[in-house]
């Protein structure tokens, strides 16, 4: 579920798909974070404000949330890469882009759709956080999953306040963008053989019992370019704790990366 603060954003000047928390609009490299199954752009209000000035940091809003509550969800992965190309800034400003469990496949279908030309540009690197956004299935289970079971597997996840387990009210605001997120994930088919241009970066937890090292470490198959991976404290949300960690990663990679 959405932990995310309720800072104000600015405008972006890039319509209603991304958000700045921090004036960082002069920095020299520019990074876009996806957030997770049932997050918003809020989340990363943290990082962000660890890595401004120096990197500008565009946080995206899916559809059904937060300030966007009123518009339908979508429910698929495609759908929502679709929308974050059509408003990135084409600048020319080096990007990044950084995504967390469904918002890494995100992410990853963001940056095959900026090979056209036409677009805003190749991102520097691709940030795929929290391992493999796979679908979740109980044992013995098929068809779609109820919202009984999407709670039990949060639950299983750790890191969302146990309040909201037992908030009625919560759980009716936050369980539509949940059901379409996951939808979006069960949905997804990753493409064949195919590598970015660009370096990728993994991270996860050390106790994400969601997904090992060897697991995480599949995503040197999607680059042509350097591959790294870093196993941070903490479970599925290792994010949580480890902000500061985070954004030394992120700050070395780019630095090297981008010429910034």
């Amino acid at each position: 579920m959405d932990r995310g603060t309720a800072q104000a954003p600015r405008n972006t000047g890039a319509g209603v798909w991304l958000r700045r928390y921090h004036d960082s609009a002069s920095a020299p490299v520019r990074l876009v974070c996806f957030p997770f199954a049932g997050g918003s752009a809020s989340y990363w209000f943290g990082l962000s404000g660890l890595l401004s000035p120096g990197i500008e940091v565009l946080a995206v809003q899916y559809p059904g949330r937060q300030d966007r509550h009123t518009e339908p969800c979508l429910e698929s992965v495609a759908g929502l890469a679709d929308g974050v190309v059509d408003q990135l800034p084409s600048d020319g400003k080096p990007f990044a882009l950084f995504g967390h469990s469904l918002g890494a496949i995100v992410a990853f279908e963001v940056a095959r759709r900026l090979r056209d030309p036409a677009g805003p540009g190749l991102p520097v690197h691709l940030f795929a956080s929290g391992g493999l956004a796979r679908p979740y299935r109980p044992a013995g289970r098929s068809g779609e999953l109820g919202d009984a079971d999407i709670l039990a597997h949060l639950r299983a996840m750790g890191g969302t306040d146990e309040r909201f387990f037992s908030s009625p009210e919560l759980q009716e605001l936050i369980l539509p963008a949940l059901r379409a997120d996951y939808r979006a994930v069960a949905s997804y088919e990753a493409p064949g053989p195919e590598r970015l241009d660009c370096p990728i970066t993994a991270l996860i937890g050390d106790t994400d019992e969601r997904t090992s090292p060897e697991q995480a470490g599949t995503w040197r198959e999607r680059t042509a370019a350097a591959f790294d991976l870093r196993v941070l404290p903490g479970g599925h949300f290792y994010l949580d704790g480890c902000q500061e960690q985070v954004a030394a990663v992120v700050t070395a990679a780019l630095a090297a990366g981008s010429g910034a």
